[in-house]
């Protein structure tokens, strides 16, 4: 499975334990062995919460922007959204994605609070923000569908 960019191979636990562990595998209770597929989407929405919404509002900082609402989703063939309220809402797939995808994607939604158009005010506001733009673009091109792999 992938994490932040990594993979990690699956084993089931045959333990007391009743929450996934991740050191260099994820290690599945046995107990959840059967609703597996739940029990780690449910893991990975609650590490996109932790981890998005934190670098959400870094970057929300460093660009001058106020979120009123971050929200994680389950959205197919969307990384993320903005609404005119300020609210931003994220794919929990991106969790699966390497750190610099996920603050391309964040600075990407953030810029449309500022300019809602892709013009080139919007990519010179994503690029002081992102310096490698092309790389993060090409990367979700070539890899995005391993992030749409169910759990």
């Amino acid at each position: 499975m992938l994490y932040l960019g990594r993979q990690y191979r699956i084993e089931i636990l045959n333990s007391e334990a009743t929450e996934i562990q991740l050191t260099d595998r994820f290690f599945i209770p046995s107990s959840r062995c059967t609703e597996r597929e739940v029990y780690l989407r449910d893991w990975y929405i609650g590490r996109a919460r932790e981890k998005i919404t934190s670098r959400a509002e870094y970057h929300a900082q460093r660009l001058g922007v106020i979120i009123n609402k971050v929200k994680i989703v389950d959205n197919r063939y969307r990384w993320g959204s903005c609404t005119t309220m300020n609210n931003v809402n994220f794919n929990w797939r991106l969790i699966k994605a390497p750190m610099f995808i996920i603050d391309y994607v964040i600075v990407h939604k953030l810029a449309h609070l500022i300019e809602a158009n892709h013009t080139s005010v919007f990519w010179n506001i994503v690029r002081t923000q992102i310096p490698h733009v092309e790389k993060a673009k090409e990367w979700l091109k070539q890899n995005g569908q391993l992030l749409e792999q169910n759990v």
